[in-house]
Protein backbone atom coordinates (compact mmCIF):
# COMPACT_ATOMS: atom_id res chain seq x y z
CA UNK A 1 0.00 0.00 0.00
CA UNK A 2 3.17 2.29 0.87
CA UNK A 3 4.59 1.53 -2.78
CA UNK A 4 1.03 2.04 -4.16
CA UNK A 5 0.90 5.90 -2.33
CA UNK A 6 4.11 6.60 -3.00
CA UNK A 7 3.53 5.88 -7.02
CA UNK A 8 0.89 7.88 -7.19
CA UNK A 9 2.44 11.57 -7.60
CA UNK A 10 5.24 10.30 -9.82
CA UNK A 11 2.69 8.86 -11.95
CA UNK A 12 0.78 12.21 -12.05
CA UNK A 13 3.90 14.02 -12.78
CA UNK A 14 4.20 11.98 -15.86
CA UNK A 15 0.67 11.73 -17.23
CA UNK A 16 1.42 15.76 -17.00
CA UNK A 17 4.51 15.58 -18.92
CA UNK A 18 3.59 13.02 -21.08
CA UNK A 19 0.15 15.47 -22.24
CA UNK A 20 2.74 18.45 -22.78
CA UNK A 21 5.17 16.07 -24.79
CA UNK A 22 2.40 15.09 -26.80
CA UNK A 23 0.95 18.68 -27.10
CA UNK A 24 4.55 19.90 -28.45
CA UNK A 25 5.26 17.34 -30.75
CA UNK A 26 0.97 17.38 -32.33
CA UNK A 27 2.09 20.61 -33.33
CA UNK A 28 5.60 19.52 -34.61
CA UNK A 29 3.49 16.64 -36.54
CA UNK A 30 1.23 19.47 -37.87
CA UNK A 31 4.36 21.46 -39.58
CA UNK A 32 5.76 17.82 -40.62
CA UNK A 33 2.66 16.55 -42.46
CA UNK A 34 1.31 20.25 -44.16
CA UNK A 35 4.67 20.91 -45.49
CA UNK A 36 6.89 17.90 -45.39
CA UNK A 37 9.43 19.90 -43.72
CA UNK A 38 10.73 18.79 -40.04
CA UNK A 39 10.89 22.31 -38.70
CA UNK A 40 14.24 22.07 -35.96
CA UNK A 41 13.43 25.32 -34.87
CA UNK A 42 10.29 23.96 -33.27
CA UNK A 43 11.83 23.90 -30.23
CA UNK A 44 13.47 27.19 -29.98
CA UNK A 45 10.11 28.67 -30.33
CA UNK A 46 8.75 26.11 -27.57
CA UNK A 47 11.44 28.84 -25.63
CA UNK A 48 10.61 31.61 -27.50
CA UNK A 49 7.24 31.21 -26.50
CA UNK A 50 8.24 30.94 -22.12
CA UNK A 51 10.37 34.43 -22.82
CA UNK A 52 7.81 35.59 -24.18
CA UNK A 53 5.19 35.48 -21.35
CA UNK A 54 7.82 35.91 -18.97
CA UNK A 55 8.18 39.70 -20.23
CA UNK A 56 4.15 40.26 -20.40
CA UNK A 57 3.20 39.40 -17.21
CA UNK A 58 6.06 42.59 -16.38
CA UNK A 59 4.48 44.79 -18.71
CA UNK A 60 3.14 48.20 -17.49
CA UNK A 61 -0.61 47.94 -19.28
CA UNK A 62 -1.14 44.93 -16.99
CA UNK A 63 0.46 46.59 -14.11
CA UNK A 64 -2.54 46.97 -12.14
CA UNK A 65 -4.75 43.65 -12.85
CA UNK A 66 -4.76 40.82 -10.25
CA UNK A 67 -1.90 37.95 -11.08
CA UNK A 68 -4.66 35.49 -12.16
CA UNK A 69 -5.97 37.79 -14.44
CA UNK A 70 -2.45 39.05 -16.22
CA UNK A 71 -1.34 35.22 -16.14
CA UNK A 72 -5.10 34.20 -18.33
CA UNK A 73 -3.88 37.34 -20.49
CA UNK A 74 -0.46 36.11 -21.26
CA UNK A 75 -0.85 32.57 -22.00
CA UNK A 76 -3.72 34.16 -24.62
CA UNK A 77 -1.40 36.48 -26.57
CA UNK A 78 1.85 34.90 -25.95
CA UNK A 79 1.24 32.39 -28.62
CA UNK A 80 -0.62 34.64 -31.11
CA UNK A 81 2.65 36.78 -30.86
CA UNK A 82 5.17 33.70 -31.57
CA UNK A 83 2.28 32.34 -33.69
CA UNK A 84 3.01 35.61 -35.83
CA UNK A 85 6.91 34.69 -35.96
CA UNK A 86 6.21 31.83 -36.84
CA UNK A 87 4.74 33.44 -40.24
CA UNK A 88 7.66 35.40 -40.81
CA UNK A 89 10.12 32.79 -40.78
CA UNK A 90 7.71 30.94 -43.01
CA UNK A 91 7.84 33.47 -45.17
CA UNK A 92 11.67 33.37 -45.45
CA UNK A 93 11.17 29.00 -45.68
CA UNK A 94 8.91 29.63 -48.99
CA UNK A 95 11.83 29.96 -51.27
CA UNK A 96 12.75 26.28 -49.99
CA UNK A 97 9.34 24.68 -51.14
CA UNK A 98 9.86 21.96 -54.14
CA UNK A 99 13.41 21.59 -53.77
CA UNK A 100 15.89 19.33 -51.60
CA UNK A 101 14.54 18.42 -48.27
CA UNK A 102 17.57 19.58 -46.94
CA UNK A 103 17.40 22.89 -47.80
CA UNK A 104 14.40 23.36 -45.69
CA UNK A 105 16.13 21.17 -42.94
CA UNK A 106 19.25 23.64 -43.02
CA UNK A 107 17.11 26.54 -42.73
CA UNK A 108 15.42 25.72 -39.59
CA UNK A 109 18.29 24.72 -38.08
CA UNK A 110 19.77 28.06 -38.92
CA UNK A 111 16.37 29.44 -37.39
CA UNK A 112 16.84 27.76 -34.21
CA UNK A 113 20.34 29.22 -33.47
CA UNK A 114 19.49 32.50 -34.52
CA UNK A 115 16.46 32.07 -32.35
CA UNK A 116 18.23 30.66 -29.30
CA UNK A 117 21.21 33.40 -29.54
CA UNK A 118 18.65 36.06 -29.77
CA UNK A 119 17.21 35.10 -26.53
CA UNK A 120 20.22 35.18 -25.11
CA UNK A 121 21.23 38.83 -26.20
CA UNK A 122 17.67 40.07 -25.06
CA UNK A 123 17.12 38.20 -21.70
CA UNK A 124 20.69 37.16 -20.78
CA UNK A 125 21.53 33.61 -20.59
CA UNK A 126 20.39 33.43 -16.38
CA UNK A 127 16.99 31.44 -15.59
CA UNK A 128 13.79 32.91 -14.95
CA UNK A 129 10.83 32.50 -13.60
CA UNK A 130 6.96 32.79 -14.74
CA UNK A 131 4.89 33.65 -11.84
CA UNK A 132 1.75 31.65 -11.84
CA UNK A 133 -1.70 32.69 -9.78
CA UNK A 134 -2.19 31.47 -6.32
CA UNK A 135 -4.69 29.11 -6.83
CA UNK A 136 -2.60 27.07 -9.36
CA UNK A 137 0.30 26.89 -7.06
CA UNK A 138 1.29 25.72 -4.01
CA UNK A 139 0.19 21.84 -2.91
CA UNK A 140 -2.72 20.49 -2.79
CA UNK A 141 -3.60 17.10 0.66
CA UNK A 142 -5.78 14.25 -0.98
CA UNK A 143 -5.69 11.80 1.58
CA UNK A 144 -2.08 10.99 2.95
CA UNK A 145 -0.86 12.36 -0.33
CA UNK A 146 0.41 16.23 -1.74
CA UNK A 147 0.63 16.59 -4.91
CA UNK A 148 1.22 19.81 -6.60
CA UNK A 149 -1.55 21.98 -7.68
CA UNK A 150 0.21 22.99 -10.58
CA UNK A 151 0.03 19.47 -12.16
CA UNK A 152 -3.17 19.35 -11.92
CA UNK A 153 -3.20 22.51 -14.03
CA UNK A 154 -0.83 21.49 -16.59
CA UNK A 155 -3.15 18.01 -17.12
CA UNK A 156 -6.37 20.21 -17.27
CA UNK A 157 -4.53 22.53 -19.94
CA UNK A 158 -2.62 20.26 -22.02
CA UNK A 159 -5.78 17.31 -22.11
CA UNK A 160 -8.26 20.84 -23.36
CA UNK A 161 -5.82 22.30 -25.83
CA UNK A 162 -5.78 18.16 -27.33
CA UNK A 163 -9.20 18.12 -27.60
CA UNK A 164 -9.74 21.71 -29.12
CA UNK A 165 -7.11 20.66 -31.60
CA UNK A 166 -8.63 17.82 -32.28
CA UNK A 167 -11.87 19.58 -32.56
CA UNK A 168 -10.71 21.75 -35.05
CA UNK A 169 -8.95 19.10 -37.54
CA UNK A 170 -11.94 16.59 -37.57
CA UNK A 171 -15.39 18.59 -37.18
CA UNK A 172 -14.00 21.84 -39.49
CA UNK A 173 -13.48 22.77 -42.72
CA UNK A 174 -9.93 24.52 -42.15
CA UNK A 175 -9.66 21.04 -40.26
CA UNK A 176 -10.54 19.37 -43.45
CA UNK A 177 -8.49 20.97 -45.80
CA UNK A 178 -5.63 20.98 -43.44
CA UNK A 179 -5.66 17.13 -43.63
CA UNK A 180 -6.37 17.26 -47.83
CA UNK A 181 -3.07 19.18 -47.83
CA UNK A 182 -1.30 17.10 -46.02
CA UNK A 183 -2.02 13.96 -48.43
CA UNK A 184 -1.99 16.27 -51.61
CA UNK A 185 -1.03 19.75 -52.08
CA UNK A 186 -1.69 19.98 -55.46
CA UNK A 187 -4.61 18.72 -55.48
CA UNK A 188 -5.77 21.51 -52.68
CA UNK A 189 -4.59 24.06 -54.86
CA UNK A 190 -6.89 22.32 -57.85
CA UNK A 191 -9.53 22.95 -55.80
CA UNK A 192 -8.62 26.74 -55.84
CA UNK A 193 -7.74 26.70 -51.98
CA UNK A 194 -4.61 29.11 -51.63
CA UNK A 195 -2.14 26.52 -50.70
CA UNK A 196 0.18 29.67 -49.99
CA UNK A 197 -1.77 30.68 -47.11
CA UNK A 198 -2.78 26.74 -45.67
CA UNK A 199 1.01 26.23 -45.33
CA UNK A 200 1.32 30.03 -43.33
CA UNK A 201 -1.73 28.83 -40.79
CA UNK A 202 -0.49 25.95 -40.68
CA UNK A 203 2.94 26.78 -39.43
CA UNK A 204 1.77 29.78 -37.74
CA UNK A 205 -0.84 27.21 -35.42
CA UNK A 206 2.01 24.80 -34.80
CA UNK A 207 4.34 27.56 -33.59
CA UNK A 208 1.54 28.62 -31.37
CA UNK A 209 1.35 25.11 -29.73
CA UNK A 210 4.84 25.31 -29.45
CA UNK A 211 4.51 28.38 -27.63
CA UNK A 212 2.15 27.70 -25.41
CA UNK A 213 3.53 24.09 -24.23
CA UNK A 214 6.37 26.06 -23.46
CA UNK A 215 4.58 28.93 -21.18
CA UNK A 216 2.69 26.06 -19.73
CA UNK A 217 5.63 23.99 -19.12
CA UNK A 218 7.58 27.28 -17.65
CA UNK A 219 7.28 26.58 -14.07
CA UNK A 220 7.92 22.58 -14.46
CA UNK A 221 11.25 23.22 -16.33
CA UNK A 222 12.52 26.74 -16.06
CA UNK A 223 12.89 29.36 -18.28
CA UNK A 224 16.71 29.06 -20.36
CA UNK A 225 17.60 29.92 -24.13
CA UNK A 226 18.78 26.05 -24.75
CA UNK A 227 15.30 24.68 -22.93
CA UNK A 228 13.83 23.95 -26.52
CA UNK A 229 16.16 21.44 -27.04
CA UNK A 230 14.66 19.59 -24.15
CA UNK A 231 11.50 20.13 -26.00
CA UNK A 232 12.36 19.07 -29.98
CA UNK A 233 13.78 15.87 -29.30
CA UNK A 234 10.70 14.16 -27.42
CA UNK A 235 8.27 15.86 -30.11
CA UNK A 236 10.70 14.06 -33.00
CA UNK A 237 10.55 10.50 -30.83
CA UNK A 238 7.03 10.58 -30.00
CA UNK A 239 6.09 11.43 -33.61
CA UNK A 240 7.86 8.07 -34.60
CA UNK A 241 6.83 5.82 -31.66
CA UNK A 242 3.05 6.72 -32.57
CA UNK A 243 3.33 6.40 -36.13
CA UNK A 244 3.90 9.74 -38.74
CA UNK A 245 0.44 11.18 -39.09
CA UNK A 246 -1.49 9.55 -36.41
CA UNK A 247 -3.01 12.31 -34.24
CA UNK A 248 -3.96 9.75 -31.29
CA UNK A 249 -1.29 7.96 -31.78
CA UNK A 250 1.63 11.24 -30.99
CA UNK A 251 -1.07 11.56 -27.86
CA UNK A 252 -0.53 7.63 -26.55
CA UNK A 253 3.24 8.22 -27.75
CA UNK A 254 3.59 11.13 -25.51
CA UNK A 255 1.77 9.69 -22.42
CA UNK A 256 3.78 6.62 -22.95
CA UNK A 257 7.48 8.55 -23.26
CA UNK A 258 6.26 10.96 -20.24
CA UNK A 259 5.44 8.11 -17.38
CA UNK A 260 8.76 6.42 -18.28
CA UNK A 261 10.56 9.73 -17.97
CA UNK A 262 9.04 10.40 -15.14
CA UNK A 263 8.68 7.21 -13.36
CA UNK A 264 12.98 6.64 -14.35
CA UNK A 265 13.83 10.13 -12.74
CA UNK A 266 11.68 9.21 -9.67
CA UNK A 267 13.48 6.26 -9.18
CA UNK A 268 16.26 6.13 -11.25
CA UNK A 269 17.15 9.58 -12.24
CA UNK A 270 20.58 8.73 -14.26
CA UNK A 271 18.39 6.49 -16.59
CA UNK A 272 15.62 9.34 -16.38
CA UNK A 273 16.25 10.67 -20.31
CA UNK A 274 17.91 7.49 -21.23
CA UNK A 275 14.47 5.37 -20.56
CA UNK A 276 12.76 7.59 -23.39
CA UNK A 277 15.78 6.46 -25.96
CA UNK A 278 15.12 2.72 -24.77
CA UNK A 279 11.21 2.48 -24.84
CA UNK A 280 11.72 4.18 -28.96
CA UNK A 281 14.26 1.53 -29.73
CA UNK A 282 11.92 -1.09 -28.26
CA UNK A 283 8.75 -0.24 -30.03
CA UNK A 284 10.25 0.61 -33.65
CA UNK A 285 12.44 -2.92 -33.30
CA UNK A 286 9.07 -4.80 -33.37
CA UNK A 287 6.93 -1.91 -35.29
CA UNK A 288 8.94 0.01 -37.53
CA UNK A 289 6.31 2.26 -38.71
CA UNK A 290 5.30 2.93 -34.96
CA UNK A 291 2.14 2.38 -33.03
CA UNK A 292 -0.34 3.57 -35.26
CA UNK A 293 1.50 4.34 -38.22
CA UNK A 294 -0.87 3.09 -41.53
CA UNK A 295 1.29 -0.28 -43.27
CA UNK A 296 2.93 0.94 -46.29
CA UNK A 297 2.86 -1.19 -49.58
CA UNK A 298 6.37 -2.07 -49.15
CA UNK A 299 6.02 -4.09 -45.48
CA UNK A 300 4.91 -8.01 -46.38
Amino acid sequence: MDFVANLLPHLLNGLSLGLLFALIALGFMLIVGVMEVINLAHGSLFALGAYVAFTMMGWSPFAGLPLGVRYALVLALAPVAVGLFGMLLELCMRRTYGKDPLYGLLLTFGAALVIEEMIRVTWGSQEKTLLVPESISGAVLLGDLIYAKYRFFACAAAMALIVMLWLLIEKTKYGAIIKAGAHDGEMVRALGYDLAKLRTGVFALGTALAAIAGIVMAPIWGIRPHVGVDAVVPAFLIIVLGGVGSFWGAVVAGLMVGLVVGLTGAYASEWSLLSMYILFILVVTFRARGLFGKKSALDN
